[in-house]
């Protein structure tokens, strides 16, 4: 994981305990930090052995998104949700006075009426039939009537039964209360207070209300070119970056790889679950992304960690957090494997895993050691 530290562009000054232990030493303040742009990442173990390089698409995780339809046609009477809320499952979003409701429950309450009326007149033609007093044909036309009136009965109660969440009934309409079906963020909405829509269960064209998702993950689909298929595997690690974010890299794992290829970019689809916890990662987002194509793994640094200094190959390695916010940094010449392609480069020697090394900023703390 990246640890991005915000800030540093004036000089520091070494801490006088650390200036007499080491020379290649530099100390930051807090006002120094917050001012200067550093990134730094912990020495991990990393899949090594060549990359597969690639374009990819974030979207949303199919499982944790939302799009909300209205059931009824009428008029938008209020709006409880806004873009960016977060909504719980089953919260108010938006109430929609509709005839279509109305009409549903005047459908329930007719056909129960008639329910009544067709079970009444069935028990009076079943007494005069057993008295030998009526005829058959009567007794089984009342039966048929009362079964269609059941029927019927059934079919407005399952109608009124999805309009369930009604507020209010009267003057032949009601207002219905559209709730959200999953808990999430509110992503999109496309209605205003008085819109007319256009309900899924009266036919014509329904607009999507609302769209509700959750950001954590997010879903990277990417394009692997025929020649690549044989290298590329289910688990094998993703490092994808973003132009929102340069420099930043975000890390998962191969989900799954379609079936077949385009027939026209000979590609096939892959697709991988990116972590999102601080929703920095938006659908839509385009990313280049680096597969891992080997088996082994082992310790390793990215290479942007990497600066030339003469004939020697050094980073930069916090060393230090101190209790008021100061940070110390030690310039350490380190041996790495430069013939290793892709994006991390193993360590010979000078590092240890858990340390963190600067990625990006390096070069700014070369000035501040002397």
């Amino acid at each position: 994981m990246l640890c991005v530290l915000v800030g540093c562009s004036v000089a520091a000054k070494k801490g006088p305990e650390e200036a007499a232990d080491h020379e290649d030493v530099a100390w930051l303040s807090p006002t120094q930090v917050r001012s200067a742009k550093l990134q730094l990442e912990p020495v991990t173990n990393h899949p090594l052995g060549g990359e597969v390089s690639t374009s990819g698409r974030l979207t949303f995780y199919d499982l944790r998104v939302s799009h909300v339809f209205s059931p009824v046609t009428g008029r938008v009477t209020r709006i409880s949700a806004e873009p960016g809320a977060h909504v719980d499952k089953g919260a108010d979003l938006v109430e929609i006075e509709s005839p279509d409701v109305g009409g549903a429950f005047s459908d329930l309450a007719k056909s129960q009426a008639d329910l009544v009326a067709a079970e009444s007149e069935l028990h009076r033609q079943t007494e005069l039939f057993d008295a030998h007093a009526g005829a058959q044909r009567d007794l089984e036309a009342a039966r048929s009537n009362y079964e269609k009136a059941k029927a019927e009965h059934q079919r407005a109660a399952e109608k009124a039964r999805l309009f369930s969440t009604v507020s209010s009934v009267g003057g032949g309409a009601a207002r219905y209360v559209l709730r959200a079906p999953i808990a999430g963020e509110v992503i999109a909405r496309n209605v205003n207070p008085g819109s007319e829509v256009q309900g899924q269960y009266t036919g014509g064209n329904a607009v999507e209300l609302f769209t509700i998702g959750d950001l954590d993950p997010v879903v990277l689909i990417a394009d692997i070119y025929e020649m690549d298929l044989a290298r590329v595997k289910p688990g094998a690690h993703i490092t994808i970056e973003v132009p929102a974010y340069p420099g930043r890299h975000f890390d998962g794992k191969v989900d799954t790889i379609s079936g077949q290829l385009d027939p026209v970019t000979r590609t096939a689809k892959l697709r991988c679950l990116i972590a999102n916890p601080k929703h920095e990662l938006k659908p839509e987002m385009f990313a280049s992304v680096w597969i891992a194509a080997g088996e082994q793994t082992a310790l390793a640094i990215p290479r942007s960690a990497l600066l030339r200094l003469g004939d020697q190959t050094v980073v930069f390695v916090l060393r230090k957090r101190t209790g008021d916010g100061k940070l110390l940094f030690e310039r350490r010449p380190v041996a790495v494997e430069e013939d290793e392609g892709g994006l991390f480069l193993p360590i010979k020697q000078g590092l240890v895993a858990g340390e963190e090394v600067v990625t990006s900023g390096g070069v700014l703390l070369s000035g501040l050691v002397q």
